[in-house]
């Protein structure tokens, strides 16, 4: 565990250069504005910097709790910001990483060197190895966190039981990449995006019928550039949402799959 000190006198937790591998920073963050422009929106703007990966960050979620941010990144290593630690075990990128809901504060995470790794936040190194074919590209656990579900570039959602460490469940529909994939607030329900520009959700409970894929929303766009665009749920699980390589928010309404609202404003890929 590398634990950050705190900066030296006059010094900015926000500037700090040197060996810590990151910082929390509670200095109040303004985020850079083009001259002689003022605020416009009443939406909160940033009050903190987190740094410390050396690369792209591609997934970032809270605990449930709120005190906890894990990361991922293109450099490899997996930041849980707060505990102020750093696993180094994935050899390749590390695309996605999701914490536990409840029980035992555990961290799952996927990575382009073809495995997902169970970690636990009191011990040091991975407690588990879950290896497959192919490259891992989003994970998520179940809402009892007895289970994982992983998706990668053969396009399929395998379950995995952590008491055996096998897949127990294969679910096949998405024609390309899985990209991102969130539980339902209630747990009953797993949404997956993948690069055939389709969101998937599925019936995840115990004695649901066998093709599982109850609803397919469709709007939203990948392209060429081939990111790994997310999606995630409303509080009250009526509503879904996803990025789009279109510069686009598209929200969903998960009873009619109607698109509600297309939110412009970036000048890039929503990821």
């Amino acid at each position: 565990m590398e634990v950050a000190t705190p900066p030296r006198e006059n010094e900015s937790a926000l500037t700090t250069a040197g060996p810590r591998p990151m910082e929390w920073s509670t200095v109040p963050y303004t985020a850079p504005q083009a001259p002689g422009k003022q605020r416009a929106s009443s939406l909160e703007s940033s009050i903190m910097l987190l740094t410390g990966h050396q690369s792209a960050i591609y997934t970032m979620k809270f605990n449930p709790a709120g005190t906890v941010i894990a990361s991922g990144s293109h450099d490899r290593d997996i930041f849980l910001w707060h505990v102020l630690k750093r696993w180094q075990e994935h050899n390749s990128f590390v695309n996605s990483c999701c914490p536990s809901r409840r029980g035992p504060p555990l961290v799952v995470s996927g990575s382009d060197d073809g495995t997902a790794k169970l970690w636990d936040m009191r011990q040091r190194g991975a407690i588990q190895t879950f290896p497959d074919k192919y490259q891992i590209t989003a994970v998520s656990f179940s809402d009892a966190s007895d289970k994982i579900y992983t998706g990668g570039i053969d396009n399929d959602v395998k379950v995995w039981d952590l008491r055996k460490g096998e897949v127990t469940m294969t679910l096949q529909g998405h024609q390309d990449m899985i990209t991102g994939m969130s539980l339902s607030p209630d747990g009953s329900y797993l949404l997956t995006n993948g690069m055939d520009c389709k969101l998937c959700i599925w019936d995840m409970r115990p004695y649901a019928p066998q093709n599982r894929c109850v609803k397919i929303l469709e709007g939203h766009q990948h392209n060429f550039e081939k990111n790994l665009l997310k999606c995630g749920w409303s509080p009250d699980g009526s509503k879904v949402t996803a990025g789009s390589s279109d510069r686009m928010v598209y929200i969903w309404d998960t009873t009619s799959r109607r698109i509600l609202y297309k939110l412009p404003g970036h000048t890039g890929s929503v990821n």
